[in-house]
Formats: C-alpha cells, structure tokens, sequence
C-alpha cells in the first residue's frame, strides 16, 4: 500500500497539523507521496517545511501548457474514462461556489496528478479538506485511478456545502475523516444514512514538541491569540474585549501571534482604542515561536466565530495553558468550563472581556492546576502517533477491501 497526500497548499504555516500526520503515517510504515496544488514558491520559515517542499511534487507547477498536455493526453489514452470524468466535473460546475471553467482546471490537475500516481505506484489518494482538493481527488478516481478519502476540518464544508457538492464526494469516496464528534455530525446532513459508517472520527495529533516539553505553570499577564488575522477568528471583535480588559487590568498584554489579510483593519482598531502598549501583533512566526509564545503566556485567548478545532487549542493545552475561547464547533469537546478553561458565547465582546479577566485574576495555582488538567486531556485525545494509527488502519481496511 502507497498512499498519496493531495493538498491544495503544502507546506503552509497554518497546516503543520498535515505535516505531523504523513510523518506519523510513515513512521508506522506507511509510504507517503506528497502531492500539492501550490505552494512550491512559499517562503518556509520552519526547517521541516522546508524539507517537506523538497519531496512534494505540484500540479501547477509546470504552468498551462502542461495542465494542457496532460489533458489532451488522457483524453488520448482512455476516451470512455475521460468523457466520464468531463461530464462530471461539468455537472459539479454548473452549481458551485466557483465559475464552471474553473472545474476543467480541476480535471486538468486530477489529469497531472494521475501521471505522477501512476509513476509512484500510489494505490489510494488522501485528500485534506472537502473543497477543491478532494474534487480533484474524486476526479482521479473518476479518470481511472486510485480510490480516494479525505479528510474534513470545517468551518469552510459547512458554510457552503451543497456548493462543494459534499454529499456527492462523500458517496465516492472509500471514507471519510472528521476531526471531531461535531464535524462527523455535519457530514451526516449531507449524505443518506447508508453512507454514515464510511463517516470515522481520527483527530488531528500532537507531534513530541509538545508532548515532551514541561512548560513551568502559567503566570503572568500575558495572554496569546494564535492564527490568521482574518473574519471568521474574531479579532476585531477581541480588540474591542481587550479595551474592556485593559480598561480595568492596566497592566494586561495581548499578543497577536500570526498575519493576514485583516491586519490593516486591526491595527486601526489597536489604534482607535489606544491599546499599542498592551497589544503586540507578531506577523508569521515559526512553529518553535509559536510554542514559545504560548509559554511565556498565561494562557490562549480565541475569539473565533467559525472553527473546526483549531490545532492550537491543543498545543496550549498540551504546555499546560488553560483556553479562553468561544464554545464553538469542536472546541466544547476539549475545552471544559471550570476544569481547563473558560467558554463564550461567540459574538459577545463582553463575555469574553470577562472571561479574559477572570482568567488574569484566577490565583496562579489553580491556573496551575487548570493548565494540568489541560495537558492531560489533550495528551489523552490527541497523541499523533495513536490518531495515525487509527488512519492508517482505515487505509488497510478501505484500499484492500
């Protein structure tokens, strides 16, 4: 068995959950190729993603022509599967979140990638996300290769997931992974029951970075927000809780860990409300950063209005940090009120502005304690070497089926 990861962006600092998977994967022998749609011109601020852009091949990479090439090669090769692959993407793009033409790129691509399967003598193709990677997946199948799976994170699939045709790629595929109970259940709307035991839960793991460090107990007050500075993470709504915090913890720090394209808008927010001196925006960061960062904090404050489970929940957690966050998605099913953390409603800058202090005002040993509660619930869900286990055993039992 020989297994092909297909991303539409690989490696990306805000997917290194991926990366721990496939070397997981491999560590339990289990071979890995790396297919990704882009990316191959990123900069690559972590040494291990650099290595990983070294053994990853790319569909886009070669430019049109070769998307041309390869599409007029397999129509050439076997017309019967190629017209089936052409009406389908066809019928996908009449109906979907993006313009029709864009799915004959799609096929173009599951044309390259067929090429390079066929070359590696991949026998099942893995897809991250629901959206334009697994199309390209089910597109592959549907030209005569591989069997695919992919895995879903959310929130995207569940905002628009009759425009992603979710259901459709759930009936194809051999199976499907959701990263939480939560997300499992989303999958269920759009697919007859019949297709809900394909449906199987692996969460995202934690490589030994952060199993293996003891971070001292939280102190402080420093709080840390870890992820794209973009709408669905809330900021702007957390620099208006963090006004509120400040107003009565002069002394508070908040600090921004990551980038994006709402960074102008936050900063004129930071301004607005005069909070240069306690909040600090980092811009892109490394992994071994962004674990420092949640150490020297007193612990991760999200203001997310749309999730799936985000990985940096468990790596605060994991160092002993308690969460702040809103009780959305995933979250509810690590985070638990009074025991490692605190949960709000999402929208509501003042809930949140009161949990924040009630975090900054929590005795510093029974933070300690709420952080080592922390720590022993995510090393019991989300161990990487256990969660790749459980995958890989999916593969033995789907691709030899």
């Amino acid at each position: 068995m020989k297994v092909a990861y297909l991303v539409n962006h690989y490696p990306k600092v805000s997917h290194t959950f991926i990366r721990r998977e496939i070397l997981a994967l491999e560590k339990h022998g289990v071979p890995v190729q790396r297919l990704a749609i882009r990316g191959w011109d990123d900069p690559a601020p972590d040494a291990q993603d650099q290595a990983e852009k070294a053994r990853t091949q790319y569909l886009l990479q070669g430019g049109g022509v070769a998307l041309a090439k390869a599409f007029v090669s397999e129509a050439v090769r076997a017309p019967g599967r190629f017209l089936q692959a052409l009406r389908l993407a066809l019928r996908i793009g009449l109906r979907a979140d993006r313009p029709w033409p864009l799915h004959l790129v799609y096929l173009a691509e599951a044309c390259v990638a067929l090429r390079m399967l066929r070359e590696a003598g991949a026998t099942h193709v893995h897809a991250h996300f629901g959206t334009n990677s697994a199309e390209v997946a089910m597109l592959v199948e549907a030209l005569g290769g591989p069997g695919y799976s992919f895995t879903v994170h959310g929130p995207e699939e569940f905002d628009k997931p009759e425009f992603l045709h979710l259901g459709e790629k759930i009936r194809r595929a051999r199976f499907v992974v959701a990263i939480t109970s939560f997300c499992r259940s989303q999958l269920y709307r759009w697919v007859d029951r019949q297709h809900w035991n394909k449906v199987r839960v692996v969460h995202c793991g934690l490589e030994p970075a952060f199993h293996q460090v003891h971070a001292a107990p939280p102190t402080g007050r420093r709080l840390v927000c870890v992820g794209r500075l973009s709408e669905q993470k809330g900021h702007l709504l957390l620099i208006e809780a963090a006004a509120l915090v400040a107003a009565q913890e002069p002394d508070f720090e908040l600090v921004l860990a990551g980038d994006g394209e709402l960074r102008g808008a936050i900063e004129e927010r930071i301004r607005a409300h005069r909070l240069e001196r306690h909040v600090r925006i980092t811009g892109w960061i490394s992994s071994d950063q962004v674990r420092q960062e949640l150490i020297d904090a007193r612990a991760l404050v999200l203001a997310s209005f749309a999730e799936g489970l985000p990985v940096v929940v468990m790596e605060a957690m994991a160092l002993g940090r308690p969460v702040v966050s809103t009780g959305i998605a995933g979250i509810p099913e690590l985070v638990l009120p009074d025991e490692n953390g605190w949960l709000v409603p999402a929208g509501d800058a003042p809930a949140l502005a009161t949990a924040m202090l009630a975090c900054l005002r929590t005795e510093d040993s029974a933070l300690a304690a709420m952080g080592q509660s922390a720590r022993q619930r995510v090393l019991m869900r989300h161990d990487v070497d256990v969660e790749a286990e459980r995958l890989a055993d999916l593969f033995q039992e789907y691709v030899h089926a």
